[in-house]
């Protein structure tokens, strides 16, 4: 297998808290994990949920960035058995792009990229900047204090999709409600179930429009060149899976985004030094912060030796992304936020073929979000202590609310 086995990594009880955080910082019992090495086994929920006496959990950049970039021997189908088909693709989860393999994936990839080149991004910045502007006159129309989230981080991310897919305006406020109604994980199954429900039939007549008369948004852009080679369910899944991967992560991008540079506000001043410092800022942001605290878990479709470890057919993985983003294998001093370090690769945005498609998008949203909040509110502070900030039941890590006055 090109590597020598090691002695089986340790099994550990899964901690309490170890999937959550502490403001923008991973929980104490994350770091308490990795001590027993960068790949442990841990027996708990997450193996209880998986069906499995124990589930792998990938703490170590070097481990996580090799197993999120090894499709050959890792799947992200749900529920995968060798006896399967490598097409097979559970009904609910057709055309959601993060659990398809190659040669499917693939196909639908490409439909997805010509969306998101730096053309059609440098189209949509008038959109995203005039979204932007008008959050902001709402927050300041609320008067000071104010709840930075509820107005502005959420709105942002919600509403950008929104434009990108093709939603009619007088539709994105309803749409956008059933989005987040589905998303809270606080709400019970009967009732997600009947928002989802309610949200893929909106989307299924949406497709059926856009059969009908395609407009320029990304469903009918896919639907009038692609139409034939695309179905109705799949079309549903990307959107699905872009709505997924997008709306929460930018709002918690925005929402912990500002908390960490009101923490650290000397490094504000970079946002305004020109597109480099400032992209820089929303790059250790992202790595910083990382709200998708862990991806899909990967499945192991053959015996594979990871870092000295025997991972065999039928094991799952659990790759951590915030913790990866939190190594000294990838940087120094990496628990600091330090918006002048030197450019790293991290997987804030994943790795591999199930990179984030829109991802130099989101650092485009992210980067107008910071620079105009700022101008306008260069004055702005929280209204209350860091610790009373309050997070979300969700897929995403993402404050509940920010209070913030100027």
């Amino acid at each position: 297998m090109g590597q020598g086995i090691e002695q089986v990594a340790p099994l550990v009880k899964e901690p309490a808290n170890f999937q959550l955080r502490t403001n923008c910082d991973p929980h104490t019992d994350n770091f308490e994990l990795r001590a027993h090495g960068p790949l442990v086994r841990i027996v708990g929920e997450s193996s209880t949920q998986l069906g499995r006496d124990f589930v792998w959990q990938a703490h170590g950049y070097d481990v996580v960035r090799r197993i999120l970039g090894d499709h050959e021997n890792f799947t992200t189908r749900p529920q995968f058995t060798q006896a399967k088909s490598g097409a097979h693709v559970e009904a609910q989860f057709v055309g959601q792009i993060s659990t398809y393999d190659p040669p499917e994936h693939t196909r639908l990839r490409k439909m997805l990229t010509p969306e998101f080149t730096v053309r059609r991004i440098r189209r949509m910045e008038p959109a995203i900047q005039s979204l932007v502007d008008d959050r902001l006159d709402m927050l300041e129309a609320e008067g000071s204090p104010a709840d930075l989230q509820g107005l502005f981080a959420d709105p942002v991310g919600a509403h950008a999709l929104c434009e990108l897919l093709g939603i009619p305006r007088d539709d994105q406020r309803e749409f956008v409600r059933r989005i987040r109604r589905n998303a809270d994980l606080s709400r019970g199954l009967k009732a997600r179930a009947a928002d989802s429900a309610a949200f893929n039939r909106y989307l299924d007549n949406l497709i059926g429009r856009q059969r009908a008369d395609p407009d320029d948004g990304l469903l009918g852009t896919i639907v009038r060149e692609h139409g034939g080679n695309v179905t109705d369910e799949e079309l549903r899944g990307l959107c699905t899976a872009l709505i997924l991967g997008g709306v929460e992560t930018v709002a918690g991008m925005i929402g912990f985004g500002v908390l960490a540079l009101l923490q650290n506000p000397g490094q504000i001043p970079l946002l305004f030094e020109g597109q480099e410092k400032a992209d820089r800022v929303v790059n250790e942001l992202v790595r910083y912060l990382s709200p998708v605290q862990a991806p899909n878990p990967r499945l192991a479709i053959k015996d594979v030796v990871v870092d000295g470890q025997l991972i065999k057919a039928g094991d799952y993985v659990l790759c951590s992304v915030l913790m990866a983003n939190r190594d000294e294998a990838l940087t120094s001093d990496p628990n600091v936020f330090d918006a002048n370090r030197i450019a790293v690769s991290d997987v804030g945005f994943g790795h591999g073929i199930h990179y984030c498609v829109g991802a130099a998008l989101a650092r485009s949203m992210l980067r107008t979000a910071y620079q105009t909040l700022w101008r306008r509110f260069p004055g702005l502070r929280l209204a209350v202590p860091v610790e009373e900030v309050r997070y979300r039941s969700a897929f995403v890590d993402c404050p509940d609310q920010v209070p913030v006055t100027w």
